[in-house]
């Protein structure tokens, strides 16, 4: 009886060991397809090392080092992203994608063939090691983002691209694509590939005989620890001038890195960056201060003729675009009246206006949903025969809003020339809605800026973007193009 249930156990745990053999196939990692061979995306625990991770994985240590070359000069670093043989086949004939999910989710292929513009792998933050990147290449006409053979050294596949030798001019873009993300991809990812798309058609129409363009492209995601490792590692040391970014932290830390390197970093949205302890950055948006300023010699360019009418809240809501520009409203010598938010909710806010004037009505907010509330109140007024303007927010440009309006930007161009509508139109596959403004533009506009800052430019005029850089004191530089514009 004994025997035959020591026998049991036997099997039974022979059995519960192929169980775990089996279950081990599949483990709990990121998979991905290298080069037509599947691996996992394994990050480097604490204390472990290649043979016991090659145990783990039951793979030989050379199948390790060969997806992996640099662990034969340095070995295993905590925390980086190493690339695990699975040893099991890949599907050759993979399901197809429909084309509505390629238009959301992909960057679209280039049809026509033209100089090469190399450029990095779009990099998911925290799947792969920072000083270890799979580098892809592709030309503008072929775009691919599968990563090539890395035994081959990036010096070998730029002479392959580059044979006669040509200067290499080569280029960071940093933004939150959101490549790892499992489900649909954001709003604010479509824009950022779409300023991806522009950037890249900015270096086709610079491309020429005599220079080649070497463009890195890497998704910081919202991580600082992901742009941060960036900094600590080589891989931008030949890096001649970095775009992108998004989240003052992040920014924070490239701003450092770039002033210690004396590299350009050029800001496409960013406004609220102290210029005068980072004298490598080039910021493209406008600031508060300089926005009032704009207004304010608008104001004072119309004459008499206008009457500025604030509408109060608690004073601890004011917006510091509102505390900026009331500021210089007193320092200009702008007369204006309050309006006290609940009369004219009420009706009741006919003492604050001028029947002989026009009315410039200034409200703090930057979201259209905040002032849906109040247009009744206004277009009533209106309808008494009061002259009325709103100081709108550039977001609001697609809103119907039946009031005369005015807004500052730093996008001086309401159209682009139908040619390069065109171009667009045969390059990619996003169709473009009414949207501004509009971020393949921009993308095009500020890589075409920053090269020409390399070569020296301080003013730059872009399809929608004029751009005229003024240092701020003797740190970074802002673009002091803002403009009034009238709706």
């Amino acid at each position: 009886m004994i025997g035959k249930s020591l026998k049991f156990g036997v099997l039974a745990l022979c059995s519960l060991l192929f169980i775990q053999a089996k279950a081990q196939d599949l483990k709990p990692y990121p998979l991905d397809t290298i080069n037509g061979e599947e691996v996992y995306r394994y990050r480097v625990e604490r204390s472990i090392g290649l043979y016991r991770i090659g145990v783990n994985f039951d793979v030989k240590q050379s199948d390790i080092i060969r997806l992996n070359p640099q662990l034969r000069e340095r070995g295993v670093h905590f925390d980086e992203v190493l690339l695990i043989p699975t040893g099991r086949p890949v599907v050759k004939n993979p399901k197809p994608v429909p084309q509505e999910e390629i238009k959301a989710d992909t960057v679209a292929v280039v049809q026509d063939s033209v100089a090469p513009i190399v450029a990095d792998t779009i990099v998911p933050a925290d799947t792969l090691p920072l000083d270890t990147l799979p580098i892809d290449t592709f030309s503008i006409d072929s775009i691919a983002l599968d990563t090539i053979p890395a035994a081959v050294p990036m010096e070998q596949r730029l002479a392959e691209l580059n044979p006669d030798g040509k200067p290499v001019i080569e280029l960071a873009l940093l933004l939150p694509f959101e490549s790892q993300q499992q489900t649909k991809r954001s709003g604010n990812a479509a824009r950022m590939l779409e300023f991806y798309q522009g950037a890249l058609l900015a270096l086709h129409d610079l491309q020429n005989d005599s220079l080649i363009y070497r463009l890195r492209v890497y998704d910081t995601e919202r991580n600082e620890r992901r742009v941060r490792a960036l900094c600590d590692t080589t891989e931008l040391d030949s890096v001649q001038a970095v775009l992108g970014l998004v989240y003052p932290v992040q920014i924070e830390v490239m701003s450092e890195w770039c002033a210690v390197h004396q590299v350009p970093l050029l800001l496409p949205f960013s406004d609220d960056i102290v210029l005068n302890s980072r004298p490598a950055v080039l910021q493209f948006n406008s600031t508060d201060l300089q926005e009032a300023d704009s207004l304010c010699n608008w104001i004072i360019a119309q004459g008499d003729s206008m009457q500025c009418v604030t509408i109060d809240v608690k004073e601890s809501d004011l917006a510091s675009s509102m505390r900026v520009l009331r500021k210089q409203m007193k320092t200009y010598k702008i007369n204006s009246t309050s309006l006290v938010l609940r009369d004219l909710l009420n009706d009741s806010a006919a003492y604050a206006l001028d029947t002989a004037k026009e009315n410039l009505i200034i409200l703090h907010s930057d979201r259209f949903q905040h002032v849906r509330m109040l247009l009744p109140h206004l277009n009533k007024l209106q309808e008494q025969g009061y002259r009325l303007r709103l100081i709108s927010q550039y977001s609001w440009q697609k809103e119907q809003i039946g009031l005369p309006q005015i807004y500052t930007s730093v996008f001086t161009a309401d159209t682009i020339p139908a040619d390069y509508d065109a171009l667009w139109q045969k390059h990619y596959v996003n169709e473009h809605v009414s949207e501004t403004p509009r971020y393949d533009l921009l993308g095009y506009d500020l890589m075409k800026a920053l090269v020409g800052w390399l070569q020296g430019e301080r003013e730059s005029i872009g399809l929608q973007s004029a751009i005229r850089w003024e240092q701020v004191g003797e740190g970074g530089w802002q673009n002091a193009v803002v403009k009034v514009i009238e709706k």
